[in-house]
């Protein structure tokens, strides 16, 4: 691996060699759009405006910014270029181990410790140590990568039903969430939940008749569907724990005759307790899909595409709906190519009757993960692409790169499931395919 803390460091010196009166903060840009330049092009610091005489602060940062964002650098305005300091030290790496969750710690609040959740989690993890807490007192490790080594069974009060998040002048899909948990063993690189959560835990609500409970009475949304959709799966995968919590059986037999759909999104092929159940036209399996390259770099601990698609199989087979978000895409070299693979693949795999909706949605995420990303996956390819802070204050790629992609792949999925809604998920309403 190309050791990027060197990189970092020649890139400061870099800065201090082209701009050595600049000031503190200026450095730091120059440094930054260096490295960034290095990393992906696979250069020197040395070699960056080696033919090129600086004269000042402003000329070296608009030749960087040309060479970095060689597709929008003409057309973006400066206010768009997110230029923090670069601390590649700022958190630990992240821990990438295949290995079945096993906590060291099992946490569980009192009024829930004879809870059917309580229960099996014991019996399945005889080995944790078990604490009792009086009352929501956890704290967790400072280090992110530690959260599996904890597992909290709480009773929640509060955080039951809410509306899905969506950015003001987006499409709204009329998306509902169950929030079913807190914290996932799984690793992407692209997670919001490495700069989002602070209780480095998994946390699961052991009251789920509670958040079931709450869906009468609850002011949901519709959009364009024909029906309310609610889902789980904003703060943890929906189906990576079901064999510890069994959610799915409990959430299957409420929603049993209801007008409601319910839809479990996931990135694994957990779907032994839903086999053994009946199952029901409401009742939707979703899981996200890459190119099987995008997942094994960025997704390294989720199942590879085959088997997700084959748990897809298995799941319409039995007599479920099914439903796939290629959310995130992810532009790197060949993208075209691979995810049209993924579509036919899916075409190929998956009974097209099954298929309830499809979603597409470019990565997006907060300036703030940027700068977890880079700490954490210090090797991570998916920062070389060109993201700028767009209309929602998130960092996207440009519009007209996110246009491509769903001029690409809205009509090529259309073509191939011609029953099956498909949808943009928290893009610009412009851009609807």
């Amino acid at each position: 691996m190309k050791d990027f803390l060197k990189l970092q460091e020649d890139s400061t010196l870099r800065a201090e060699e082209l701009l050595p009166e600049a000031g503190i903060n200026k450095k730091r840009e120059i440094s930054r759009l260096i490295f960034e330049i290095c990393k992906r092009d696979g250069l020197e610091p040395k070699q960056i405006l080696s033919g090129e005489k600086i004269k000042n602060f402003e000329q070296a940062k608009k030749s960087l910014l040309a060479l970095r964002y060689p597709l929008s650098f003409s057309k973006a305005p400066a206010s768009s270029y997110y230029l923090p300091k670069l601390d590649l030290q700022a958190l630990p790496d992240a821990e990438i181990k295949q290995e079945e969750f096993y906590p060291k710690n099992l946490f569980i609040e009192k009024e829930v410790l004879n809870s059917p959740l309580a229960k099996r989690a014991l019996d399945l993890f005889p080995k944790a140590k078990l604490t009792v807490l009086e009352k929501k007192t956890f704290c967790g490790s400072p280090n992110y990568s530690k959260r599996k080594e904890n597992l909290v069974i709480i009773k929640e009060n509060f955080d039951f039903i809410k509306p899905c998040p969506c950015t003001k002048n987006c499409f709204c899909c009329g998306y509902n969430l169950v929030n079913l948990g807190f914290g996932c063993a799984y690793e992407c690189s692209y997670c919001f939940l490495q700069q989002y959560q602070n209780l480095h835990a998994v946390v699961l609500p052991a009251n789920i008749e509670d958040f079931l409970s709450k869906i009468d009475g609850a002011k949901l949304r519709k959009g364009p569907f024909p029906h309310i959709r609610i889902g789980s799966g904003e703060f943890t995968d929906s189906l990576l724990f079901d064999h510890i919590t069994e959610y799915s059986s409990a959430i299957v037999k409420f929603f049993k005759g209801r007008p409601e759909y319910f839809e479990f999104k996931t990135k694994s092929a957990n779907i032994g307790n839903l086999l053994k159940l009946e199952a029901l036209p409401n009742i939707v399996i979703g899981w996200s899909v890459n190119p099987q390259n995008i997942i094994s770099s960025a997704e390294p601990l989720t199942q590879p595409l085959k088997n997700r698609l084959a748990a897809a199989a298995k799941a319409a087979r039995h007599g479920y709906k099914t439903a796939f978000h290629f959310d995130p895409v992810i532009i790197h070299e060949n993208w075209r190519e691979n995810y049209l693979k993924v579509i036919e693949e899916i075409k190929n795999t998956v009974p097209a009757e099954s298929i309830a909706w499809i979603s597409i949605g470019t990565l997006r995420f907060s300036r703030e993960l940027k700068k977890c990303i880079e700490s954490r996956f210090k090797d991570n390819k998916i920062l070389d692409g060109e993201f700028l802070l767009d209309f929602d204050g998130k960092m996207r790629y440009p519009k007209t790169l996110r246009k491509e992609v769903y001029q690409t792949l809205g009509p090529a999925l259309k073509k191939a499931f011609p029953q099956t809604y498909v949808y943009l998920c928290m893009e610009e309403a412009d851009l609807q395919i």
